[in-house]
């Protein structure tokens, strides 16, 4: 299923014996642009830390009921490393992050989940993920709410900004963003996907594409997820001539 993040903004969490609070915001990182944890919104409970749910833990995103179930115990939650509200996410605490709940690391493996390309749920898989050759690389996390209005420059100069991320919730890999064009073309809006990102300049809060603005310009345009069919995916990677992601999918 594809997701938009504005969409996920607001669900409830439910562990196994009871709501923990409402989705905050993502963070993912820049190198694979993977959703790698979702920041809870606690209400009255744990106000003095962040609170991150790995996708790891997530079992199902019911998006007409607006919740998604978990299978922690808010006990496990409470019990977990603690990150100050005000800190960022530092390699020392995914290590003791991922230790306490025995969760392989994602950045130990040469695949966006570590050894995999995808969420493994199997506890077994684990272990032997644990077992295996390591090639570790050092995420920098990004917020989705930080990124959402970073301008976007073709190759030919600046044509909008980022208005919101889709992600897919199988891999919660961030599948395209969502390009508010409506300084160039009133109301339109275009999707881009971050393997065709050339690069960012997280300073200058702007992503470059190595593409003209007319050929964005002329990709089929975007309004509601309703459009987003397979074959308006066909369509939309055929435009840009780049392969489909769901050709290396593995199968079910």
């Amino acid at each position: 299923m594809l997701i938009k993040a504005k969409t996920l903004k607001g669900f409830t969490l439910k562990s196994l014996d009871g709501e923990i609070g409402k989705v905050k915001q993502c963070y993912f990182d820049d190198q694979y642009w993977t959703i790698r944890y979702l920041i809870v919104d606690t209400g009255d409970w744990l106000t003095s830390r962040q609170v991150l749910i790995s996708p790891y833990a997530l079992i199902s995103v019911i998006k007409e009921e607006e919740h998604i179930s978990i299978d922690l115990t808010k006990k496990q939650i409470e019990d977990s490393p603690s990150l100050d509200a005000d800190k960022p996410v530092s390699r020392v605490f995914e290590d003791d992050y991922y230790g306490y709940y025995g969760y392989p690391m994602y950045t130990e493996g040469p695949n966006m989940w570590g050894h995999y390309h995808y969420i493994v749920r199997d506890h077994e898989k684990w272990k032997v993920a644990l077992q295996v050759e390591k090639k570790s690389w050092d995420p920098h996390l990004r917020s989705t709410n930080e990124v959402i209005g970073y301008h976007i420059q073709a190759s030919d100069g600046e044509i909008g900004h980022v208005e919101d991320f889709i992600i897919e919730d199988n891999t919660w890999s961030i599948r395209y963003l969502i390009v508010n064009t409506h300084n160039w073309w009133p109301g339109k809006k275009v999707l881009v996907s971050p393997p065709w990102i050339e690069r960012v300049s997280w300073n200058e809060s702007k992503v470059f594409f190595n593409i003209p603005r007319e050929i964005i310009k002329q990709s089929p345009e975007y309004s509601e997820e309703y459009l987003l069919t397979r074959d308006y995916e066909a369509l939309l990677h055929r435009h840009y001539n780049r392969q489909e992601y769901w050709i290396d999918e593995p199968a079910n």
